[in-house]
């Protein structure tokens, strides 16, 4: 008598989407707890700028140990495409962001901020007509964007327009997106660990023309008063070694296996953690409406992913 036995095989590929969606979680958590720590170090008397070229010379350090030793690319339009990530994903997205902030209201900048999926979606689109507009990524993307709107103003609803400000936080965003889609086209050329390491150096290098074109609000100056704090030390390895080295990686590792699109959905979620992590941390007030802003992002996430 011949018996049928059935048993269940978990699919290989699957379960590899699973771990890149949990890399892809676990960074943007990260990334929204990383608000506090800056917070912490600008109160220790660190300017935004020092900030970044601290982490990024930390993770720079720290990524070369273990990246390929290859210093440049095979050709100079590919090196060209690196320089441009360092500018998109670091020196030009901080800069713009940091100084957004300085000009116009955080909940403004947080919320145009938390457009980038949509700016991924839209520039793909537009850029090979063969990237579909799926309506499931559109009505998951709006339904995440109205919870970020109501996370970030936090039943305030106190909306006001700065020109200058909302546009160089657009650019931030439009800066975060682009650079989304370049990792997309030399994630097929290069080990991903190598385009880690580039962004950080040409990060830090494209921050100097910046200075100079800058002077009044970019500039860097080596306090060691500060640096020998502990607690300053402590939010600078954080900063360079989890949130830029760990965290550049997850997510270049997520955008190659599941797109920059899909990926960049997850962007919804940071400032849901940045709330909570300022309530733990900070003492800062969460709202009834903040957590019904949530729901609704998580929603519009799992819409999206699930959907997708």
């Amino acid at each position: 008598m011949k018996m049928n036995t059935h048993t269940k095989q978990v699919n290989p590929v699957k379960s590899k989407q699973v771990l890149y969606h949990i890399m892809a979680i676990v960074t943007v958590i990260i990334w929204g707890t990383t608000f506090v720590s800056t917070k912490v170090l600008i109160r220790e008397g660190l300017t935004p700028v020092e900030i970044l070229m601290y982490r990024f010379t930390i993770a720079y350090i720290c990524i070369w140990f273990i990246s390929p030793k290859k210093l440049f690319a095979r050709n100079w339009k590919d090196e060209l495409w690196m320089i441009g990530m360092g500018l998109t994903g670091g020196s030009l997205y901080f800069v713009t962001e940091n100084t957004a902030l300085g000009i116009t209201l955080a909940s403004n900048v947080s919320l145009i901020l938390c457009t980038t999926p949509i700016l991924v979606a839209f520039i793909a689109w537009g850029l090979n007509r063969k990237e579909k507009l799926r309506k499931n990524l559109l009505i998951g993307s709006f339904i995440a964007l109205a919870g970020v709107a109501l996370v970030v103003f936090n039943g305030n609803y106190y909306l006001k327009i700065n020109p200058l400000g909302d546009f160089l936080t657009f650019i931030s965003a439009l800066m975060w997106a682009f650079y989304c889609l370049i990792l997309k086209r030399m994630n097929t050329k290069y080990p991903t660990l190598l385009l880690t390491r580039k962004v950080f150096f040409y990060g830090v290098v494209t921050l100097f023309p910046l200075m100079l074109i800058f002077p009044g609000y970019l500039s860097i100056t080596i306090n060691t008063e500060i640096l020998s704090r502990s607690l300053a030390w402590i939010n600078l390895l954080f900063l360079g070694i989890v949130a830029s080295m760990l965290c550049f990686i997850m997510w270049n590792i997520a955008v190659k296996e599941l797109g920059p699109v899909y990926t960049s959905n997850y962007i919804y979620i940071v400032p849901l953690v940045t709330v909570f992590a300022s309530s733990l941390i900070l003492d800062e007030p969460v709202t009834f409406v903040s957590l019904i802003g949530a729901a609704l992002i998580l929603y519009g996430v799992y819409f999206v992913e699930k959907r997708g």
